[in-house]
């Protein structure tokens, strides 16, 4: 489903838990303003910003936000901003939902392991590129255009298929994903988040585009 074509008009996809499924790890208050008043906000003001645009309304998102250099310059960086924050809560939500297994199996674990040494290393690596990230913005596991993982981060809510890379697992670390439960503690919240990724919807991302 993370690879879904979306299209015009956008809409907040069905959550598919409980506000208060991920706690202790995230906190149902957290989650029901981050899904819909930030999420929802993104896809508000994306459908907003291509009103009237049936040019830019016949592509899916994913096609829109690799080619962001044909929307008009009025509304490109909207469109940047508010089309990355619906790409990337859309697969935010299914890599948390409960229920999945707790560690990568399989041809997942097998590539994570030949391309980043261990699932520890790889863990260490991802939330460094999450703690590592000044300001707002996520980290991500990614298949790249040259078919290999790689764990990068990206600013702001700019969405790795920006620039060709494929997401599998990502994290959001901006303060609203966060704050109202750790405060300033976002290395408590990247530890914890691992207690909340279903390692099945991964594998399953992983099997899509290997």
């Amino acid at each position: 489903m993370a690879h879904t074509k979306l299209t015009y008009p956008y809409k907040l996809p069905e959550l598919g838990f409980d506000y208060a499924a991920l706690e202790p790890s995230i906190d149902a208050r957290t989650m029901d303003i981050h899904f819909n008043k930030h999420h929802g906000g993104y896809v508000n003001k994306l459908n907003a910003a291509l009103e009237g645009r049936a040019e830019l309304q016949r592509h899916d998102l994913v096609t829109l936000l690799g080619n962001l250099d044909a929307v008009p310059e009025s509304i490109r960086q909207a469109v940047r901003n508010n089309g990355g924050g619906h790409l990337n809560h859309f697969l935010f939500w299914q890599i948390l939902k409960p229920g999945g297994a707790s560690a990568p199996q399989g041809e997942l674990r097998r590539a994570i392991e030949g391309k980043l040494g261990s699932f520890d290393a790889f863990k260490e690596e991802f939330s460094q590129a999450a703690m590592n990230r000044f300001g707002s913005g996520w980290a991500w596991l990614v298949i790249t255009a040259a078919g290999e993982l790689k764990v990068i981060s990206t600013p702001n809510q700019d969405a790795p298929s920006m620039t060709g890379d494929v997401p599998l697992l990502g994290l959001d670390v901006w303060e609203h994903a966060y704050y109202l439960h750790y405060q300033n503690r976002r290395d408590e919240y990247v530890a914890n988040f691992w207690n909340v990724v279903n390692w099945d919807v991964v594998g399953h991302f992983f099997e899509q585009h290997r």
